[in-house]
């Protein structure tokens, strides 16, 4: 249950505001990475002196600074203060258990989004928490950890591919949103492999592990649609905005990202309805299978209670029965035996029990 609910006890009692880091630790040291661009300058550094991204506040050109490490407080109160963001937005920031939400504070923008990936080694679906925050020539972006699915966006700033070198803060937000947005389809693609095989598996040999597989798949589901459905509200938010930090000119690519969001959703409620379905088939199948052993186990009770009670009646003690000094009597009880058992098999198919 660690994926779904984080403990969040530690803050019961505080002042709003205050700094506290809830979640794990997922790196040692926080790293700081800054890529200043416009459209014929780009300069790129990394840095572990937070002093040094300050300046980036009031250049002319645009800056992305991406800050991989929340648990140091002292470093995201530092950044706060001088970017002029609100103690809320800071407290928010560092609490990892936040539904993704939008917030226009006027002089910037707050966007909170998960970001998911899947581990190849454990086969699972891991999730992060992104924040965004972006004025009007700054995107700040806050990761837990290191990796992440924004390299292709860096390599078009690097190279001037496109137009993002081209374009302001805004559409560089717009663009790392797409880009977490892009990976949920990569995710729905691996799980919608998992759900194929397991329809396959349900048709020709299903086993006790298919059980579990079943619940994972439906963990999955349940996980995915927490991290994904509010964040219609957010591409929504930021289409149907009227914030001056965003340009009518990007507007239009917002739209586009609110319609990935919706396909994402529809993707994923597809999938819910088929891991019920197949979690029906499984029992229903399992329940088959339990029949036809219960009808295999009837039919056999079926043809040996009357031959037990021709062997009942003759294995009594009495001492004048008259059949039991009669030369032939074993084998004509057991051609008897042998007519009934025969009898009755034949009736069956003759049914089409059996």
């Amino acid at each position: 249950m660690g994926r779904f609910i984080k403990r969040i006890s530690k803050t019961s009692g505080l002042v709003p505001g205050e700094l506290v880091h809830v979640g794990e630790r997922k790196i040692d040291k926080v790293k700081i990475s800054v890529l200043d661009y416009d459209d014929k300058n780009f300069q790129e550094k990394e840095t572990t002196n937070i002093e040094e991204i300050f300046p980036f506040k009031d250049t002319p050109t645009v800056s992305w600074i991406n800050i991989n490490g929340l648990h140091e407080l002292e470093i995201i109160e530092k950044i706060g203060n001088n970017f002029d963001m609100h103690p809320l937005t800071l407290e928010d920031i560092v609490n990892t258990s936040q539904r993704p939400k939008y917030e226009d504070f006027d002089k910037y923008i707050f966007v909170v989004l998960k970001m998911l990936m899947f581990d190849e080694g454990k086969k699972a679906i891991i999730s992060e928490q992104v924040s965004l925050i972006f004025g009007s020539n700054f995107v700040i972006s806050f990761q837990e950890r290191e990796g992440d699915v924004f390299d292709p966006i860096r390599e078009r700033i690097r190279n001037a591919k496109g137009r993002i070198r081209r374009m302001g803060a805004d559409y560089l937000a717009y663009s790392l949103l797409d880009a977490v947005v892009d990976n949920y389809f990569s995710i729905l693609e691996k799980l919608g492999d998992k759900i194929e095989g397991l329809e396959e598996e349900l048709v020709t040999n299903p086993m006790p592990q298919t059980l579990q597989a079943i619940h994972n798949l439906k963990r999955d589901t349940i996980f995915l649609r927490k991290a994904v459905w509010p964040l219609r509200e957010v591409a929504s938010s930021l289409e149907r905005g009227e914030s001056k930090l965003i340009k009518k000119s990007t507007s239009i690519f917002l739209r586009d990202l609110y319609d990935h969001t919706i396909q994402a959703i529809d993707t994923i409620e597809t999938f819910r309805d088929m891991v019920s379905g197949i979690l029906d088939i499984y029992m229903s199948s399992v329940s088959n299978r339990m029949n036809e052993i219960m009808k295999v186990l009837t039919i056999f009770a079926a043809i040996f209670i009357p031959l037990t009670f021709m062997a009942g009646i003759y294995g009594m003690n009495f001492e004048f029965m008259p059949e039991l000094k009669w030369k032939y009597g074993y084998f004509v009880l057991l051609g008897l035996m042998a007519v009934v058992g025969f009898g009755l098999l034949f009736h069956f198919r003759r049914k089409k029990w059996i």
